[in-house]
This record gives C-alpha cells, structure tokens and sequence, in this order.
C-alpha cells in the first residue's frame, strides 16, 4: 500500500501501482466524472498515471487552470491530427495550450482560409466523437528521430536533435495519428466536448525571424458547449471594446510607422494620462512617499553591476556617448539606488519611499507589438521603498492597501498571485526564502486568499502580482510588489542602525498601474470608451438649438471652465438630434442642449449619456451635481 496526501491534508492509502483515475473514483464518482489531469508531488501527471510511492497528490479538474491546460493541450493534438488527415503534406511543428485556448503551428504549401477551417473543425469534431484513447509511449533518441523522418516531419526531428543526451522522449498515439509530446494529456478525446477554432496568425519557427514563417492556428475548448459559448460572446463583446479601435474613434493616440511600439498620444489621451497621474500623485503624498525623477540614459556599467546585463540585456536598447557604452533604461530601480547612495542614511530615515513616473524601453519583438498593451516605451508608475528587515511586514502591507485603495476606485475586481524564484535567478537559497516568507506572511497576516505561481518571481527576488477583473471577465496582470535582498547588496547599500553599526537594507519594488499606457488601454476596454465623468477628456459638452442661444451658450462654457470643468461647445448649425448623437458617440457623459426656454429661464437641460434626458436645472446646480461626481471619483461602468 501506499499513502497519499491530498490537497486539504487528508491521507488516503491505495494499492500500489493504482492509477490517478482509480484513487479519484475512490474519493468521489463525481470526482472522477470531472477529473481531467493530477499533480504529484508537484509534477504534472494524468490520470493514466501509476502510484507506487507515498506522495502528495492533487487531482485536476477544469475548475483548475492546469486542467483547462491539460483539456486544452489534447484539443491542439486533435487539430494536428485533423489537419493531417484532410492534408496530408502539412508539416507539424508544435501546439501548446496558451492562457485561453491552444495553437499549433503549421508549415504548408498553401495558405489557410477561415472556410478551410471549418472543414478542420468540422474533422476535429468527427475525432473527438470517435473517442480515441490517448497512448504514451517512449523511444530512444535514434528510434525517435527514425520514426520522425519516416513520417517526413522535419520540424519534430530538428526539436529531438536538441534534446540533452539521455533526455526521455515520449511520444502520444490516438488512433492513427502520433505526435511527439511531453504531455499531459486527458484519457480520451471524447473529454474535448466543445471546441472552435478562431483565427490564423504567422509565426517564426522557435519564434526567430531568421527562421521560415509558419502557419499559426488558434482555437479554444472546454468541456461544455454552454461554456464555449459564453466564452465566443466574451471574445465578440472584446472586439467591440478594443482600445485600438476605440482610441482612433475617440482621438485619445496613434502608432505610426515610424515608431513601431512608440505610441503617440494625442490632447485628449493626455487629458487622460495626466488625470491618472495626478491621482497617483495625491495618493502617494497622502502614502508619504518622495517623488524623484531619474534619467533614461545611464552607464552600460551600472546595468552589469545590478544584474541587468546576465539576466536581461536581449531586452535591452544601448547607446554610445563620447566613446562610452551606455544603456537605456528597461528599469527604473538603479536609479532609484543612486539617489540613496548620494546621502548617509540612519535606521529613523527608514522606511524611504521613492515614487517614479519612469520612462522605460524593453525591446519587444514586433509580432508582439500590440496597441497600448504591448509597447517598446512606457512609463512606469514605480516606487523603491527602502526599509529595515523588522519593516518588511509592516510595509508590505501597507503597499497592498494603497493598491486595493487604487483598485476599487476604478470599480476593479483582483486576485493575488505568488510568484516564486525562477531559475535564472540571483542570491542564495537562505536570502530567497527570507524574501518569500516574508510576502506570504504579509499576505496570510490579512486574510487576502492567494495562488502560488512557481518559478514565476523576478530574478532578484519574489513577487506578489495583482490579476485585475474587468466587467467581461477578463483578467489583466497589473501591480505587482517584489523583495529584494538582492540589489542592495551588489550595491553596497547601508544604513546606520541604533547600534552605530552599517547595516544592510532591503528594497520593495512595486507599481500600481503596471505602466500608464496598458493601463489607459486597459481602461478603455473596461469601460468600452465610456470614462466615467472624472476621467473622460472631455466631460460636458454645450450645444444650442438655433443661433439665438450662441452668447449664452458661450457664458455657460466659460462657468463650466472656470469650476475646472472640461467643456466642449458645439455650436454647428445641425439639427439638435445630430448633435446628441455625435456627443454620444463621443462618450461624453453630460450634454447640456440651450433652447430659448432654458436661455429665458437661466436653466440648462441635461442630458447623460447613460441615463438620456434627466431634466431641467440651474447651472450653479449642475456644476455642483458633476463636480461631487468628479471630486468623488464615481466609476459606475455604463
């Protein structure tokens, strides 16, 4: 018999040699019904898999993202599988599954068309109806590379080729077709219940622009139809909200050639932008932090002395000055260091709160390039927060209150991730646990439920992330709030404490926003254009009904601005009716429209965007009316 520990700490025993499918049947039928995939130890399994060491075990449903991950996998098998069948000479090259979905790329002769992609789906129906069972089987390397050629897929071979020697090489069977995989995988394709391809995208081989461009084939599965389709609306609901689009109808920035990954913004993005920083701003003088200003360019030295260089450099830009090497910043934190080191510091200075409106550059491949969400230059909302080792709850948790504070005023929804030492990492073993521990005490100290993401931290240290939910149900990866024990000591960072000794301080890296131009993309696409009154670059829009209220009309703009009101005039000669739609497309919240009724009786007619006509006041009452809704920061989502 063997023991086997479960995710809540109970101990169940089983025969040796059981399967992850038979101790989930012993736990539940309905368990077993949903199983899709198990952890052991921490390792990815299936439920095909054999037990025969005590263990701890996790078993995986769709409820879990490894096990929409291990449905998802199988589901990009089906589609190779398919499109082998319908054509033959297409070359295989590989198909994770993705946050989402899966892909798989492709090497053909010819070009996919949506109507082709159908008629795969369609196959990848018949497929999963046919219920194959998925059998893992391994070869050596010869016999792996022999079975490879013999099915002419050049790709796979090349992939076995940079295996380490004595690399395991396992490969999966469902009926006909066989695939080089790591795995894991449901038993069957029968568990892919719903599936749908979505587009077609190229995509370099191993991702390098040297290489042949490939075609990229996106789908998405889950269990249930009724999910998929809840799933299709989102994405549909998505595409109507794309800043991209939004931000050319609304005028708020543009990207042009000349800067690919440089956006430009335009007035009415920067009313936007700047509204956004002067929040950030009143709320990190209220937090007592230090604004600070550090410069773009600085010595390539600087960047080999805080680690940047080995663990970063392919994402770097770099520059020579008077002979020099220099490099353009990707990060904002040795700048921040320098301004400590220019000063003595004493264990009363600390904690020191450094905030930083940073311009960064990190080289991002232009297939990846995406809108505001995906840049090669932005700013971040940054702060270095130096402290002893005893601050380091205190502190923590003070970061995560400033940023739920940020976060529930924009109406946002978040969860929590832990993300842990990756493997191209810095400092010892002792340093990172220390860092660690410190974040999950903060984090379990107040309650706030979390997920650990393995391997995932920054290279100096553990991380925090914060996972916003917008109102469609997508999630966006946003503040963030690191340890670091790492760079103060390879800049010999020192405070003196009570005891008149140096001793060495640790620094808290975080961001709020993330950087303002994601979160202005994320914004729009939240609020689908329709910035609440405080945000909206424009927030009152005047208009008239004939000529004769022109000079009044003009009196209330100038009311409106002089209360710090951000007021458009339209006085075209246009039926009423075109004006209201044209603001309303704009998303202006408030539209006041002037007849000779409103102009006799000093009143305005108001007009919202949500609610259309709301009815008739004084503008002394409306300016108080909008102006509680701007100083409160009201951001119902339309």
């Amino acid at each position: 018999m063997v023991k086997i520990t479960l995710k809540d700490g109970s101990i169940v025993e089983v025969e040796k040699g059981s399967k992850v499918a038979e101790v989930a049947a012993k736990l539940s039928t309905s368990l077993a019904k949903k199983a899709l995939g198990a952890k052991i130890n921490g390792e990815a399994a299936e439920l095909m898999t054999e037990i025969n060491d005590d263990c701890k075990l996790e078993i995986l449903t769709f409820e879990d993202e490894d096990g929409k991950k291990t449905l998802r996998h199988t589901a990009s098998h089906i589609l190779a599988q398919a499109i082998k069948r319908l054509y033959p000479e297409v070359k295989l090259a590989i198909g994770p599954a993705i946050d989402n979905g899966f892909y798989y790329d492709f090497d053909a002769d010819f070009s996919f068309t949506p109507e082709m992609l159908e008629k795969v789906e369609a196959e990848m129906n018949k497929i999963v109806k046919e219920d194959h069972k998925l059998e893992k089987f391994e070869l050596s390397r010869e016999e792996a590379i022999k079975l490879m050629e013999e099915k002419g897929e050049s790709y796979k071979v090349e992939l076995i080729k940079d295996l380490e020697e004595g690399a395991v090489i396992s490969f999966y069977k469902e009926g006909e077709f066989v695939d080089l995989c790591a795995g894991p995988h449901v038993p069957s394709t029968g568990k892919v219940k719903a599936v749908k391809l979505l587009s077609i995208a190229g995509a370099y081989w191993r991702g390098d622009e040297k290489n042949k461009m490939l075609q990229r084939i996106y789908g998405t599965a889950f269990e249930k139809k009724a999910e998929l389709d809840e799933h299709l609306k989102m994405l549909e609901e998505a595409k109507k909200r794309d800043h991209r689009k939004i931000g050319k109808e609304l005028d708020l920035f543009s990207i042009h050639e000349e800067g690919p990954g440089f956006p430009f913004f335009h007035p009415k993005g920067m009313v936007v932008r700047n509204t956004l920083q002067n929040f950030w701003r009143e709320m990190h003088r209220k937090a007592a932090y230090d604004e600070i200003m550090t410069p773009i360019i600085l010595n390539e030295a600087l960047w080999h002395q805080s680690g940047h260089w080995d663990h970063y450099k392919d994402n770097m830009y770099f520059t020579k000055i008077d002979e020099g090497d220099y490099a353009i910043k990707p990060m904002n934190c040795p700048g921040s260091i320098l301004v400590y080191k220019n000063d003595i510091h004493s264990y009363r200075d600390l904690p020191l709160r450094y905030a930083e409106m940073g311009v960064v550059h990190r080289h991002e491949k232009s297939g990846a390039l995406h809108g505001l969400m995906r840049v090669r230059c932005f700013t971040q909302d940054d702060a270095h927060i130096f402290i002893t080792k005893e601050q380091i709850r205190e502190e923590v948790l003070g970061v995560i209150s400033l940023i739920d504070n940020f976060y529930k005023v924009f109406g946002f929804e978040y969860f929590v991730e832990l993300s842990t030492r990756p493997e191209d990492s810095m400092g010892t073993d002792e340093e990172w646990e220390a860092a660690t521990n410190g974040l999950r005490d903060a984090l379990e100290d107040i309650g706030l439920k979390y997920k650990v993401n393995e391997g995932d931290g920054a290279f100096y240290g553990p991380k925090i992330d914060f996972h916003l939910r917008d109102c469609i149900g997508r999630t966006w990866q946003c503040g963030t709030v690191q340890l670091d024990f790492q760079m103060p000591e390879r800049f010999d960072l020192n405070y003196v404490g009570a005891d008149g000794e140096r001793h060495r301080p640790v620094m808290i890296h975080r961001v709020v926003f993330g950087s303002i131009e994601r979160f202005i993309g994320i914004l729009t696409e939240h609020y689908a254009g329709a910035f609440p009154a405080w945000l909206a670059p424009v927030q009152v829009k005047v208009m008239n009904i004939t000529d004769g209220q022109v000079e009044y009309v003009k009196k209330i703009a100038d009311e409106l601005k002089k209360n710090d009101i951000r007021v458009e005039l339209d006085l075209r000669n246009e039926k009423i009716g075109y004006k209201i739609r044209e603001a309303q497309l704009q998303k202006v919240p408030y539209m006041l429209v002037i007849g000779d009724k409103e102009m006799n009786e000093g009143n305005v007619a108001i007009r919202s965007r949500k609610q259309g006509d709301i009815g008739t006041m004084s503008l002394e009452g409306f300016i108080s009316k909008i102006k509680e809704e701007i100083d409160k920061k009201i951001s119902i989502v339309d």
